[in-house]
């Protein structure tokens, strides 16, 4: 599918690169400055087709447009084809993270589409390579859409002997420790030797590792413990949703009869 254009085979590692923005630039339109539109055509519902129940894509095109449509319908597609069934499920989630879960299978789309075209015109080693050095100098959908993409990584700012009353406000800008959008410069600054010492130091109460300093950390309002967010399986996203966390050994000890 291309938006009712002619076939466009970009054949240069520059060609792909303009290819891929102009594609990214549509679908991030999408799931920002259109994102009442979009959520309105991927309604679970019924297509816009008028169809009942059919799996729909989001499609993002070189001129930059987007198009929610019907997956194509040859076999195999002229081009790799997106993830199936987004209007599913959008009513099974906080739209919010719906849209985080759209903008992550748009990511994973558009790379797979930059190498279908190196794949195919033959780029080499030093060409893929270049190509993908050009798409990293881009933020992802994902970090366009939950606000991360103007911020460079920083090192943790969690520590397990945290106030209780202080593990909720950790908690809640732990995405930030990673993408500190919004927080106090001061903060930062006021970290002295020993703190930065008990951060280091910090195990994650799941796997009992400290290691991945730069990745998403929750904290239990319960027991105090911190824990990878993968390691628990929340997002940054899904935790900002979360007005007390409580890990999954707390959970289980609440729901144990007495």
């Amino acid at each position: 599918m291309d938006g009712g254009s002619a076939p466009y085979n970009p054949k240069t590692v520059e060609e792909v690169f303009r290819d891929f923005k102009g594609r990214r630039a549509g679908m991030v339109k999408a799931l920002t400055t259109d994102v009442e539109d979009f959520y309105q055509q991927c309604d679970p519902g019924t297509s816009r087709h008028g169809r009942e129940k059919e799996n729909l894509c989001l499609y993002g095109f070189p001129n930059e447009h987007w198009e929610v449509n019907l997956p194509a319908e040859e076999v195999p597609p002229e081009l790799p084809e997106p993830v199936l069934g987004i209007n599913f499920a959008r009513d099974g989630m906080q739209e919010k993270d719906w849209l985080s879960l759209v903008a992550v299978h748009s990511d994973a789309w558009l790379l797979s589409v930059a190498f279908y075209f190196g794949a195919r015109f033959g780029f080499d080693k030093a060409d893929r390579k270049r190509l993908f050095g050009l798409i990293n100098e881009l933020p992802t959908i994902y970090e366009v859409v939950n606000g991360k993409s103007r911020v460079k990584t920083s090192g943790t700012n969690h520590s397990s002997k945290k106030s209780k009353s202080n593990s909720k406000v950790q908690r809640t800008s732990e995405s930030q420790a990673k993408y500190p959008k919004g927080q106090p410069k001061e903060e930062d600054e006021g970290l002295d030797e020993e703190d930065e010492e008990e951060h280091g130091e910090t195990l994650c109460g799941a796997c009992g590792d400290n290691n991945g300093s730069d990745e998403f950390w929750i904290c239990c309002d319960i027991c105090e413990q911190w824990f990878h967010g993968k390691c628990v399986k929340i997002t940054p996203a899904r935790a900002e949703h979360i007005k007390q966390y409580k890990c999954p050994s707390c959970s289980n000890k609440r729901a144990r009869p007495s």
